[in-house]
């Protein structure tokens, strides 16, 4: 474990933006603009630990939105 980890005592807080990416953060300062309390709070590991559990599609919204319009129009369901 890097000395960095060992140390760090911080709460961190799990975050989310519009196209639903999640981030941690300092759980005492504000949120950066943009982002929105979405989990649990603790550990860096206990954090990131939800994150990888919740965070099963990395596309961004925006994009998953897409994908799905171009195989609907694909299929012949909206022309």
């Amino acid at each position: 474990m890097a000395w960095d980890e060992e140390e760090d005592n911080t709460v961190y807080k799990v975050v989310i933006n519009h196209e639903e990416q999640y981030s941690i953060w300092p759980a005492d300062r504000e949120n950066a603009l943009g982002w929105n309390d979405a989990g649990p709070t603790g550990t860096k590991k206990e954090a990131l630990d939800y994150i990888e559990e919740v965070w099963t599609d990395m596309r961004p919204l925006s994009l998953r939105k897409k994908m799905e319009e171009d195989a609907r129009r694909a299929a012949g369901g909206d022309n």
